[in-house]
């Protein structure tokens, strides 16, 4: 009999899953309230499901378990069971304080550079101007205007 027609299954087959941190001891907890210390495995049912990883000291991370359907067949013909993945369920647990793992950084904002300041737009001193060097540059000569056509002036005779 086709597997589709096999209605006395019941509940779903267990699974067993593997959980695995970096660095090992961290509480491993399902949504379906089963918990165990890494690395470790436990039977669970063909549900989807997330597993949470906490441990003193590190930021926690949730990862959701999915069913995926298998496109092998038995010797009978018949669709083997699903399988749930990620199998095993690994993370690597960042240090509390620490940026969260795996997230892009943002992308760095160039910041406009200040006009300089030309000499005709400079506050004028009634000061005497002595003759002792400037500890600052002299100021660039104010931009030349723009011509009025798109094509390079004539040269200059």
């Amino acid at each position: 009999m086709p597997s589709w027609m096999n209605f006395d299954k019941g509940a779903p087959a267990a699974t067993t899953m593997q959980f695995e941190s970096e660095p090992a001891g961290a509480e491993a907890r399902t949504s379906n309230g089963q918990s165990c210390r890494t690395p470790c495995s436990l039977a669970v049912g063909a549900n989807e499901f997330t597993v949470s990883f906490s441990l003193p000291g590190y930021q926690p991370q949730t990862v959701p378990v999915k069913v995926v359907a298998s496109n092998e067949t038995n010797p009978e013909g018949e669709t083997s069971t699903p399988r749930l993945v990620p199998n095993p369920v690994f993370v690597e647990l960042a240090p509390a304080g620490a940026p969260p793992p795996r997230r892009p950084a943002p992308a760095a904002v160039a910041k406009p550079k200040p006009k300089p300041v030309t000499t005709s737009q400079a506050p004028r001193s009634s000061a005497p101007r002595s003759s002792a060097p400037q500890a600052m540059a002299p100021s660039p000569p104010p931009p030349e205007a723009a011509p009025a056509s798109p094509w390079p002036p004539a040269p200059s005779r």
